[in-house]
């Protein structure tokens, strides 16, 4: 089992779990989406949207660092290999 991928998950090396660029891209937008919707509810002064959109944007932070943590494993394990958006 390589380290890049979750234990215990169906995807092995040659068909990987998730597409790691992909989900890369995906949290990316959250996290700008989600933090321009925060600062639009705060300065409309609906509180608990802004609350709600920045939890969102936490959330897709702790993404990105899982995400850049296993496409690092996956570098470190496969050198000099260049994955496209979907792998």
């Amino acid at each position: 089992m390589t380290r890049s991928q979750p234990r215990r998950a169906r995807g092995t090396v040659g068909h990987a779990n998730s597409a790691l660029n992909l989900r890369l891209v995906l949290a990316t937008f959250g996290l700008v989406v989600m933090t321009v919707f925060a600062v639009l509810a705060f300065a409309a002064d609906i509180a608990w949207l802004g609350v709600v959109c920045a939890l969102l944007a936490v959330v897709a932070v702790v993404d990105l660092v899982v995400i850049q943590r296993r496409r690092a494993a996956r570098r470190r394990e496969e050198p000099g290999v260049r994955h496209s958006l979907f792998e």
